[in-house]
């Protein structure tokens, strides 16, 4: 028996960075309530990659706005290191997102007047970081993205697949543990699509970080490690 015990106490239990539980979201429309999230939750595990499916509207954008603290669930608690994020001030939430969270969007949301290592410099400077620091970051990520060559560019002068790799880049400006991605590739046509999911894939294995990301295409899905989907507004692992 002592010898099944020891071997239990070695086995590696998964590195939880991301813990929600019986999640809700409330929006009032036209003075009714309209239910979008009614319960469900998932954990997300350090350098695991989970696809989050299902049809339009179905609640998928909503709880990954929750779940990357940019909104406020109605109840339910989500954890972030073991942290009780769903508690905290707007003030505490914002400095865990910009220090734990990486975005990425459907559309690269880039500014348009500013180029693309100032665009990935930009989180950093609001974290705090010394310019020169951050542009040093900054051009070694865009080194890592493939497109250095276009640092000193507009969002303007640039491809689709060039502008969201740029955005992937920005994404990982802070060192986040945890990427998070709505439709990363929707906006690109296949061949940019598939070089742009490579490579998002290959920065987070790398860098053992986490990554949920929202998807319409099955094949994209299936190179996850897992997949959840929202059924009636529950959370559901499939």
């Amino acid at each position: 028996m002592a010898g099944i015990l020891n071997s239990l106490s070695r086995v590696k239990r998964p590195d939880i960075v991301m813990s929600v539980r019986d999640i809700k979201k409330i929006f009032m429309e036209g003075g009714q309530p309209l239910h979008v999230l009614t319960g469900g939750g998932f954990d997300l595990a350090r350098g695991e990659i989970v696809a989050l499916v299902g049809p339009s509207g179905s609640g998928k954008s909503t709880l990954l706005q929750c779940v990357g603290l940019l909104d406020k669930p109605t109840a339910g608690s989500i954890l972030i290191d073991s942290q009780p994020v769903h508690q905290m001030t707007e003030a505490e939430r914002t400095n865990i997102r910009r220090n734990k969270i990486g975005f990425v969007y459907q559309r690269h949301n880039l500014l348009a007047d500013f180029t693309a290592v100032e665009n990935v410099m930009m989180p950093m400077l609001a974290n705090g970081i010394a310019e020169e620091e951050a542009e040093a970051r900054a051009l070694k990520l865009l080194r890592a993205v493939d497109v250095e060559h276009r640092a000193l560019h507009l969002p303007g002068e640039m491809s689709g697949g060039e502008q969201q790799r740029t955005a992937v880049a920005r994404a990982l400006a802070n060192n986040p543990e945890i990427i998070l991605a709505d439709e990363p590739t929707g906006s690109l046509d296949p061949v940019h699509a598939s070089g742009v999911f490579d490579l998002l894939l290959n920065v987070v294995r790398k860098n053992k970080m986490a990554m949920l990301f929202v998807t319409h295409d099955m094949n994209l899905a299936a190179r996850a490690d897992r997949k959840i989907t929202i059924v009636n507004g529950v959370v559901n692992k499939l």
